[in-house]
């Protein structure tokens, strides 16, 4: 999911059940929302100038949508599986369920390089949802309840967001952790998981 313009914009996932959506903040209404053909896996999606873009999960196929009005105007091939996307203003950054983030460019959807995310020096693998906050990487890995923060040149993890206990069912199954979106205008960030019925607003704060 991404933030933009006072809504949210979500990317669900499941075969025969993926769509992209534009839903109010404040009440979680969806105002807005395109179904994903099946068989396609809706994954990882992030806006760029008018054009929204989707990951899939195995088709090896992304979706371009009109960012106003989800309306098609493209598709696009990659290799691996897709599981999220971000932007930094120059680049968009991919992430494919290993240690390695890829970084695209923007107009082409063509890699340009990647980075291994790595933790004392040990590669980190099923890195997930990605955000873009302040000059910093952060991502999900999958089934962990903390947020690791990369950084962008070298993929080294700075240090672990903690929210552990935030929901208490999010060690059930699938119902993991997995959702991150950023509101740099007001500095806001937002959490949430898979089938998760709550969005929650996080501040940060370090413990000396």
């Amino acid at each position: 999911m991404f933030y933009l313009d006072g809504f949210l914009y979500e990317g669900t996932g499941l075969a025969g059940r993926s769509s992209i959506r534009k839903v109010k903040l404040e009440t979680g209404e969806i105002v807005q929302k395109r179904d994903v053909p099946e068989p396609y896996f809706g994954e990882g999606i992030i806006h760029w100038k008018d054009r929204l873009i989707e990951l899939t999960y195995q088709a090896e196929t992304g979706f371009i949508y009109d960012l106003s009005t989800f309306a098609p105007k493209g598709e696009f091939k990659y290799r691996g599986e897709g599981w999220s996307l971000t932007q930094d203003g120059k680049r968009i950054l991919m992430s494919d369920g290993t240690p390695e983030i890829r970084f695209w460019d923007p107009e082409t959807l063509q890699e340009t390089g990647r980075i291994t995310v790595t933790d004392q020096g040990r590669p980190v693998p099923d890195v997930n949802e990605l955000e873009w906050v302040k000059g910093e990487i952060f991502a999900n890995v999958w089934h962990k309840d903390r947020i690791a923060r990369i950084d962008p040149n070298t993929g080294r993890i700075t240090g672990w967001i903690n929210l552990a206990g935030l929901w208490p069912g999010s060690d059930h199954n699938e119902k993991t952790l997995n959702g991150i979106a950023y509101d740099a205008q007001r500095d806001r960030l937002f959490v949430t998981g898979k089938e998760w019925p709550s969005l929650f607003e996080i501040r940060l704060f370090t413990l000396k």
